[in-house]
Order: structure tokens, then C-alpha cells, then sequence
């Protein structure tokens, strides 16, 4: 792998020749990984999905990119729109670093509609000469025809009083005639919190405080914080970072979940809640941000990647993907995913198979495809399918009936990679039957379970000449129901 140089990794892009650009764009497209329906950068480097909103009858997205490598660097906002959620139009460069408090980097940030332009409330990432950070809360507007202009000065220029300069990714939105914005930061002790900002006008802000939680040591930082109420409970979705493994829990290298309870005092700043919960189980998601739509609906993305790990992509010059968008919606006390209806449009020549399973069987294979199916009347130790198998590869998940476990196995699924993070993911799961919807693209795969009560999501990378479909069964049968479709746009 290349190393990188300081003066490399905050190359202004447009000191970046048109040649220099178009081969590694190049590069990139020859990519045998690339995927052929999730949102994935241009060139270079995609993170957290930022401005995620519904606006002028559209949905606008922007994901943090680092166009010139694979690597996290000096920090742009590319800007992707949709119809519906399903056929995403490359815009082009959305924010890049302009002015002093943004001198080495546009950090991530949310959007909302006010007075007919979509407000962009985001974190510029400024350093002095002696490399010391000051992170400053800044504001863009975007009117109907997709330009897009900056205040000149940040509309909160400092930190708390008790906050360290880990204070970033704003998330905003309005309740009777006020706008909130929560915060990611941390404490002068080094744990992590979110603290609530108001304004009356997206300019003037007040800091209200710190929202106060039963987490008050919990990992040394807590990342993209995302608040709203749903089916009339309070969310607070966070990336904590610094979190140890614990049996079986948070087990990758940064975690992503949510609180669930009363919504948010105002007054007290207070959220009565239950237990942290992951709110994915795959390898790799972190940073998910949502919106509320013109239908109503809570939708979900989340950045299909994680910080500091190096992925197979890298010597082709990018790096990760954006998840599919879900729906969200609250049921007993969990707070469940499912994909958004319309993607249903991406469904081509439906194959159809339902009969008794006892041993591996080959149902039928694809590369990018969508399956959903049941097992039931389980009487074996596990039950399973393996996704892009042959030739010695497979993408293994399973329920393991003995050990009350669902295993999403990627040891044999291709390249190998952040092998010091383990090669499976598994649920704690005691029901008899299962259910699931499977998303597998060129080099990603999203599983939801029981109507998504659970989600995995991860990527893998095989040799792409692997495309069967297997169900298997382990000393034991089991009935199956499955419908399987080629997903192509």
C-alpha cells in the first residue's frame, strides 16, 4: 500500500490535473469489486452519509469523501440525489474546504428545509500551524436549483467549557418553531457524550447543555448522533467508540446503536431509556444518519465501512459503500429495519423453491440478487444458506438451532481481511423458525431477520467467479420456502 504524505493527504483537489484525476477514475471503474446498486464514491474514499434529507421533491444525500485515495484525508461532501430512494444520480462535488474554519476539512453534518433552501449545519475541521484542532459548527444553504452557498464566518465558533476538541458531526431538527441540533463530543475526562444545541434561526445558537443519559462512561467518544421521535418514543442513535468486546457484544473496531425510551425532556435534558443496543450485527457499519420523508417514514442509511481498517478495494484506489435505506419502526421496545418498499423495483426473472432440506442443496445461482425464504419445522442441529459459493468460497449464514445462535460466516468468502476482528458475527436467537430477506451486491451483503427485528450487514470480497445459491441443513432436515431475484438497474 501506498503511503501517504501530510502534503498529499491535504492536496486542495482542485491542485489535482484533469489527467491525473481521469486515470485514477480509471483505476477505479476497472475494479472487478465494484458494486452495481449501493451508493460507493467516484474515486477515493466514501464515510459517513451526511445531509440526508427529503428536499424540493427529492431526496438529497451527501457522503464524506476523500476523492484522491482510500485513505482519510483532506474531507469533501459529494452530493448524490433520488426520486426514490432507489435510482441515485450523481451530482458532483457538493462542500469542500474554503474558508480558515474549514481549512483541513468539511466534517459530517445534517440538513433541513427552512424558508424554501435546505440548511446544511456541519462541522469545519481547523487546524493552526501548530496542528492544534479547533472544530467549528458551520452552515451552508442550498436553494431549489442545487447551489450552494456558505456564511463566511461558523455560526458556533468554540467549544464548551468541559469538551475537548472531539466535537463534531451536528444533527438538526425543528419542534415547534425552534431548531435543536444534538452533537457528538467528549468530556475533559475523556468519555463520550452528546450535548444539545437551539436556535430560532439556524444562525444564532444556544448551547443548552449536555442530554443527559445512564451512559456517563461509556467508550471516550461518541460519534454522528442522530435524535427524533418515533411511534411517540424518544431515539438517540450514536457511534460510541472505545467500547470493549464483551460476550459476544461490540465486536468490531467501533460500534453503532441506539437508546430507546420517553421522548426527550427539553427542560431537564434528560432521556429516560433502556439499554444500549447495537443497532446492526454484520462487520461493517457505522455513522448511520435519518430523515423523515414526505410520506412520513423514518429512513435510515448508514455507512457500509469503519474507521482504520484496510479493505481489498484500497489498491484500486477507493474504498466502502453506503447501505441500502431502511424504513425504521419501534416494536416491543426494539427498534426494527426494513428495506424501503421501492426497491422492490429492482426484482427481474423471480425463481421460486419450497420443499424439504436435509444436506447441502444447490438451489440456483446469481451474483447480485435479493432472496427471502423461512425455515421451519427445524429439526437439525443448524440450517443455512451459502451466498456466492464454489470453487472452495462461500458466504455462510446459519442458525445455529444447538447453540441458539444466528452466524454470519465470511472466513471462506473471499480475500481475506481485519482478520484481527474475527471472521463471524453472530445474535443470540431462540425462536424455531427463521425468517429473512438477504441483499448480496458485487461485494456487500445486507440480511434482514423476522421483518427486521436484526440486521448484518458486511462486506466481502470474493474472486467473482463464485455465484451459487446453496441451502443446507446439519444432521437434521428442515422445510424451506425460498424466492430468489436477479437485482439489476
Amino acid at each position: 500500500m501506498k503511503t501517504w504524505t501530510k502534503e498529499e493527504l491535504y492536496k486542495p483537489l482542485e491542485e489535482t490535473s484533469v489527467e491525473e484525476f481521469i486515470q485514477l477514475k480509471t483505476k477505479v471503474d476497472a475494479c472487478t469489486w465494484r458494486q452495481t446498486f449501493h451508493i460507493q464514491p467516484i474515486t477515493g474514499l466514501l464515510n459517513d452519509p451526511n445531509g440526508f434529507s427529503y428536499f424540493n421533491g427529492e431526496y438529497n444525500l451527501f457522503y464524506q469523501w476523500f476523492p484522491l485515495g482510500p485513505v482519510h484525508g483532506l474531507k469533501h461532501w459529494y452530493h448524490v440525489k433520488s426520486k426514490d430512494l432507489v435510482h441515485w444520480e450523481n451530482v458532483g462535488l457538493g462542500l469542500k474546504p474554503e474558508y480558515d474554519y474549514e481549512n483541513y476539512g468539511v466534517y459530517s453534518g445534517s440538513a433541513i428545509e427552512k424558508d424554501g433552501q435546505l440548511h446544511i449545519l456541519y462541522t469545519g475541521n481547523h487546524r493552526d500551524k501548530n496542528w492544534q484542532r479547533k472544530p467549528m459548527q458551520a452552515l451552508a444553504k442550498m436553494n431549489k436549483q442545487g447551489i450552494i452557498t456558505k456564511l463566511e464566518k461558523p455560526v458556533i465558533d468554540s467549544v464548551p467549557q468541559g469538551y475537548t476538541e472531539h466535537f463534531r458531526d451536528p444533527k438538526v431538527w425543528e419542534e415547534n418553531g425552534t431548531y435543536y441540533a444534538v452533537i457528538g463530543a467528549q468530556r475533559e475526562n475523556l468519555s463520550g457524550t452528546v450535548v444539545l444545541y437551539s436556535s430560532k434561526d439556524m444562525t444564532d445558537w444556544t448551547f443548552e447543555g449536555e442530554i443527559q443519559t445512564d451512559y456517563t462512561d461509556f467508550g471516550y467518544m461518541w460519534e454522528c448522533p442522530d435524535y427524533f421521535e418515533l411511534d411517540k418514543k424518544g431515539l438517540l442513535l450514536f457511534s460510541p467508540q472505545g467500547i470493549p468486546a464483551q460476550n459476544g457484544r461490540y465486536q468490531n473496531i467501533y460500534q453503532m446503536g441506539y437508546l430507546l425510551g420517553s421522548p426527550l425532556d427539553m427542560k431537564e435534558k434528560r432521556l429516560e431509556h433502556g439499554e444500549f443496543q447495537e443497532l446492526d450485527f454484520g462487520f461493517d457499519f457505522y455513522a448511520a444518519q435519518t430523515t423523515l420523508d414526505e410520506k412520513g417514514r423514518r429512513i435510515l442509511i448508514g455507512w457500509m465501512g469503519l474507521p482504520e481498517i484496510d479493505y481489498p478495494t484500497d489498491v484500486s484506489g477507493w474504498a466502502h459503500c453506503l447501505s441500502l435505506p431502511r424504513e425504521l419502526r419501534v416494536i416491543d421496545g426494539k427498534l426494527y429495519q426494513t428495506p424501503v418498499e421501492e426497491l422492490n423495483d429492482l426484482r427481474r426473472n423471480q425463481e421460486d423453491f419450497a420443499g424439504l432440506v436435509n444436506g447441502i442443496q444447490e438451489i440456483t445461482s446469481a451474483k447480485t440478487f435479493e432472496v427471502e425464504g423461512e425455515f421451519t419445522n427445524i429439526q437439525a442441529q443448524s440450517v443455512g444458506l451459502k451466498l456466492r459459493a464454489g470453487n472452495g468460497e462461500e458466504l455462510v449464514f446459519k442458525y445455529d438451532v444447538e447453540n441458539q445462535q444466528l452466524i454470519l460466516d465470511r472466513s471462506k468468502a473471499g480475500v481475506e481481511f481485519a482478520q484481527e476482528f474475527g471472521d463471524t458475527r453472530s445474535i443470540s436467537y431462540k425462536k424455531e423458525k427463521l425468517k429473512f430477506r438477504i441483499f448480496v451486491d458485487t461485494s456487500s451483503v445486507e440480511i434482514f431477520i423476522n421483518d427486521g427485528e436484526y440486521t448484518m450487514s458486511s462486506r466481502f470480497f470474493s474472486t467473482n467467479t463464485q455465484d451459487k445459491i446453496q441451502v443446507f441443513s446439519e444432521n437434521g432436515s428442515a422445510n424451506v420456502v425460498l424466492r430468489k431475484w436477479d437485482i439489476h438497474k
